[in-house]
């Protein structure tokens, strides 16, 4: 009955959707049990941490079951959904080879031939990881390091045999004793759990695996990291110290009805932890100069009259955005990267323009991909069609992967300015203030006029003063005399 079933379900998993990302958050269904899918439907919103996307489901068939429900967060190659598809052959190949313990190491060649026949395709960029969830331990290795386990906790015990209840802290044991036979099991894991216990500085060769098949959960890591924690604070009674050590954490100083905690996930987490990166990794310097841009204003009015730019969004950014392109041009170093693992500097001879946006879910930098060959419609309609998907939520990953310079606009906001932090990856980092009115020297009288102040940081391992002083100058430059637009381009 069992077959039956699993002969005419298919299982589809969460993706990844980026570049090695782990997890995602499940948005919104579009989906209830019962409803009929079709190949390619979208099924449902989930969100990354660099982006929200929609995913679709790569059969026909029939809602079985939601596994999840809205706003949980989901490890990548889990299944999110069941789907009835019609005809038990192609959902029966997937399950095929797990219900056949018997063939050892020489079938095991056999048992994944089928399943690349009976794959379905999915999105470009998600990446394909058929099995990796679904490894079924060497029985052969497995009954060696049993031995050798049982072995040296006999030894260790002073008697011949060793009971069952020994094995589970055998692990620990033969490593130092045994690396050999250890070394020959490869501990069992997602590839999430693996990135936790390596954040965790846990071994995965000394954790005790409580899933199917000896497969090491999140659980199993997070108690491979706690009991160190016990003995420090009461030796002599192990067992009942944890608990009120444990209790003061979560009830600390918080008052729920003045406060109010939000979960670092998603974008914010990725962000977070991409501006700790950059911070503490790249040396930052910042320079700053305040120039007249009363001349850039009027051409930005004069451009919104000219049927060139009809239906597109001309503002004070095009013409920035332009102006940093140029001064790219004049000064092709700034555009660079520094990889640590080669010790060289990358200079890049194309622009991958960031443009900093604010969004319901957090600071994302999607791109301009080569920016330095576009025209000044074709740089404005990029520009409009990039805020436009990043207000509403449908950033793509691969418009963030990339990027190669930055501009921030805290202007718009009414900031004067700033000390950006680079965008990991990239070597500078443009901040645009607000543009006022000001009192201004002109022609030797004072004057009011449409000033701002501009911010430039860069990575000071690969730019020194000389170069970052420069680009500054020149976007200056540009932007108190917008000809020079047409003289140095």
């Amino acid at each position: 009955m069992t077959t039956m079933t699993e002969a005419s379900v298919r299982e589809f998993k969460m993706p990844d959707v980026g570049e090695g990302l782990t997890e995602a958050e499940i948005l919104k269904w579009y989906v209830q049990p019962g409803d009929t899918v079709t190949d390619g439907q979208i099924v449902c919103e989930v969100e990354t941490a660099k982006a929200a996307v929609e995913l679709p489901i790569p059969y026909d068939g029939v809602v079985r079951a939601l596994h999840f429900p809205e706003g949980t967060t989901v490890d990548v190659g889990t299944s999110i959904i069941a789907v009835e598809v019609a005809g038990g052959a192609p959902a029966g190949e997937a399950p095929q080879p797990q219900p056949q313990p018997e063939p050892a190491v020489a079938e095991a060649p056999e048992a994944e031939e089928p399943q690349p026949e009976g794959r379905q395709p999915v999105l470009v960029g998600y990446g394909v990881a058929a099995t990796s969830t679904k490894r079924r331990p060497r029985k052969g290795v497995e009954a060696q390091a049993r031995q050798v386990s049982t072995a040296i906790q006999s030894e260790l015990n002073g008697h011949g045999g060793a009971t069952p209840a020994a094995q589970p802290p055998a692990p620990a044991q033969p490593a130092p004793a045994q690396p050999a036979a250890v070394a020959q099991q490869r501990p069992l894991a997602k590839p999430p759990v693996r990135k936790l216990a390596k954040d965790l500085g846990v071994d995965l060769a000394t954790v005790v695996p409580t899933g199917p098949d000896g497969i090491i959960t999140r659980e199993d890591v997070h108690a491979a990291v706690a009991p160190p924690q016990a003995p420090e604070q009461a030796p002599a009674a192990a067992p009942a110290a944890p608990a009120p050590a444990q209790a003061p954490a979560p009830v600390a100083p918080y008052d729920a009805a003045r406060e109010t905690r939000i979960p670092v996930k998603g974008v914010r987490k990725a962000t977070a932890a991409a501006m700790v990166g950059s911070a503490f990794t790249a040396p930052h310097v910042t320079e700053f100069v305040t120039v007249d841009v009363t001349r850039t204003m009027r051409l930005v009015e004069e451009l919104k009259q000219d049927k060139e730019f009809s239906g597109l969004r001309v503002n004070p950014l095009l013409l920035i955005a332009k102006a940093l392109l140029v001064a790219v041009k004049r000064n092709p170093d700034i555009n660079a990267s520094w990889d640590e693992a080669a010790q060289e500097i990358v200079v890049k001879h194309y622009v991958n323009l960031g443009i900093a946006a604010a969004t319901p879910r957090g600071l994302i930098v999607p791109n301009i991909k080569d920016a330095h060959a576009k025209t000044l419609p074709q740089l404005a309609e990029s520009l409009g069609e990039l805020v436009g998907t990043a207000r509403e939520g449908r950033t793509s990953p691969a418009a963030m992967q990339g990027g190669t310079i930055t501009i921030t606009n805290v202007g718009v906001f009414g900031v004067d300015t700033g000390t950006p932090i680079l965008n990991p990856g990239e070597s500078a980092i443009l901040a645009v203030g607000a543009i006022k009115l000001q009192p201004w020297v002109h022609k030797g009288k004072v004057k009011p006029r449409q000033v701002t102040t501009l911010a430039l940081s860069f990575d000071h391992r690969l730019v020194d003063g000389e170069l970052g002083s420069k680009v500054l100058a020149d976007v200056a430059a540009v932007l108190e005399q917008p000809k020079r637009l047409i003289t140095w381009a």
